[in-house]
This record gives C-alpha cells, structure tokens and sequence, in this order.
C-alpha cells in the first residue's frame, strides 16, 4: 500500500474556450511546429523531426528541451487520431515514467473548447513521488497556463467564429 502510495500516476486537467472556430482550432494543434509556439521559452523547446510531420496513428515526434537547465530529448507517438474531435500522444523516450497527453476539441456556441488530460508518472518511485511534491507538479502547471494564455494570443477571436 505504501509503496502504491509513493508511485502514482497523477493527472491535469484543463479546457479552455476559444473564439476560434473548430476546423482552425483543430488544424492549428494538428501542426506540430506549432508546439514551439505554445511551450515556455525557456525550455528551449525545438522539434527534431523534420518537416512536414504527417499527424497520423504511429507518427513519432522527436525533439530536445531543457528542463531546469539539464537537456533531454523526447519521443512521442501519436497512438490515436480522430480528425477534427481529438489525438493522443505518449512520451515513448523522456523525463518521465509515463506520459499521456489526450487533446480534446468540442464544437461551442461561438467557439471551440480545448481540453487537455495528461497522465503522469515519474521515475524513481518514492524519490519521483517526493520530486512530484517539491517541484514537478507546479512545473507541469506552470507549463500548462503558459500555454494557456499563448493560445489566447495565437487564436484570438477571428471573423469565422460566426
């Protein structure tokens, strides 16, 4: 029990409301290079794979980032893809034991809404629990408001939301 305790996937959950409508909200996040775009800069995000990435079941994603200073690379794979409703990616090389990341877009009333659930896990057991408390989980937040508030700015309200 203890040591499901100090192992846990954690989980973040977040939607926002765009002015947007759907087919341009969608197609915006089904351009990885706009994934520099929407990252703090000062993980020093930058894409890997060369272009053009075809967004598809099976597509892997590479790219380098700095985390607090250390450098890592990431690998993704996109494992699901539904054109126009959502995709999911999971780190398949990277900082942490598990990470999946569902985006989600829902047609609204003057807009689109963008949910975003990741699931998480450290490495490490107990250490990577103890890190998750100290640091990780206000990093993973902090991450996620940027982007946020940069969607905000990249898709601002336009004359299509009609």
């Amino acid at each position: 029990m203890a040591a499901a305790m100090l192992d846990r996937t954690h989980r973040l959950e977040r939607s926002q409301f765009v002015e947007r409508p759907l087919p341009a909200v969608f197609a915006f996040f089904s351009d990885a290079r706009n994934l520099e775009a929407v990252t703090p800069p000062e993980l020093r995000f930058r894409i890997l794979t060369p272009s053009p990435i075809e967004m598809r079941p099976g597509a892997i994603i590479d790219y380098e980032l700095r985390l607090h200073g250390i450098p890592f690379r990431w690998r993704s794979e996109i494992v699901a893809w539904e054109e126009g409703r959502r995709f999911v990616d999971i780190q398949r090389k990277g900082p942490y034991a598990l990470w999946e990341h569902t985006h989600s877009f829902e047609a609204a009333d003057g807009g689109t809404i963008i949910h975003d659930s990741v699931r998480y896990r450290l490495p490490f057991g107990p250490l990577g629990e103890l890190a998750h408390r100290a640091r990780v989980r206000r990093d993973v937040e902090r991450i996620f408001d940027y982007r946020q508030s940069v969607i905000e700015r990249v898709l601002p309200p336009g004359p299509s939301t009609g």
